[in-house]
């Protein structure tokens, strides 16, 4: 019996014409002062901000996720990718694939290639904040940041909260809703909040906690 029923045809067609805007959207990033290192494709228009004399660098078959039907769980609200400060830098490299993600660099963040991002990811290298005087906040994304930089081959699960310091290795796993305060080492895995690290290859897993 063929999978080609009239509603999956009608998904698949609009699925297709949901794609048509994506040179839209990449042109208005360009506009914004995005580097592209090659093709890039935009489920949805993203939110993206650079700063003057800020960066913003995406590599080939970058996919950016952003309208509601983008990821099997749902886009609950745009990615956004802000560049936030005179020579702050976010670069995602080849391949890399985020839906309903935001990314906030105040210095520096660095995502290798082939890393993907679930539904409502966060990663951010600042705390946007800080006090002034008695009672009042401050604005300065540049105060207290410490560079991110996520490895090749990751999986960072949904809703997860990367915070400013971390370095994640190569092929690592963050588990969905952890809150990484720490690096975490290349083919480890990361979860609970705060996340805690488990040893790859033993047995029971949930037991072997660094």
């Amino acid at each position: 019996m063929s999978r080609h029923t009239l509603a999956t045809f009608l998904g698949e067609f609009t699925g297709a014409v949901r794609r048509w805007p994506s040179i839209l959207w990449r042109w208005e990033a360009r506009l914004k002062g995005v580097e592209f290192q090659g093709r890039s494709l935009f489920l949805g228009r993203p939110l993206i901000s650079v700063v003057k004399g800020a960066r913003m660098v995406f590599g080939d078959d970058v996919r950016i996720g952003s309208y509601v039907r983008a990821n099997p769980l749902a886009c609950f609200q745009p990615s956004a990718l802000r560049a936030l400060a005179p020579g702050a830098r976010l670069i995602l490299g080849p391949h890399v694939g985020i839906s309903a993600t935001a990314l906030c660099a105040g210095l520096s963040i660095e995502v290798g290639e082939h890393t993907i991002m679930g539904a409502g990811a966060v990663v951010v290298d600042n705390d946007f904040h800080h006090p002034q005087g008695e009672w009042d906040w401050a604005d300065d994304s540049r105060k207290g940041a410490r560079p991110v930089k996520i490895g090749r081959g990751v999986f960072i699960g949904a809703r997860a909260i990367i915070l400013k310091g971390v370095t994640i290795g190569d092929r690592a796993v963050i588990g969905a809703g952890a809150v990484v305060t720490r690096d975490v080492p290349a083919h480890h895995m990361a979860v609970g909040n705060p996340a805690r690290i488990l040893v790859p290859g033993e047995a029971p897993a949930h037991l072997r906690v660094r």
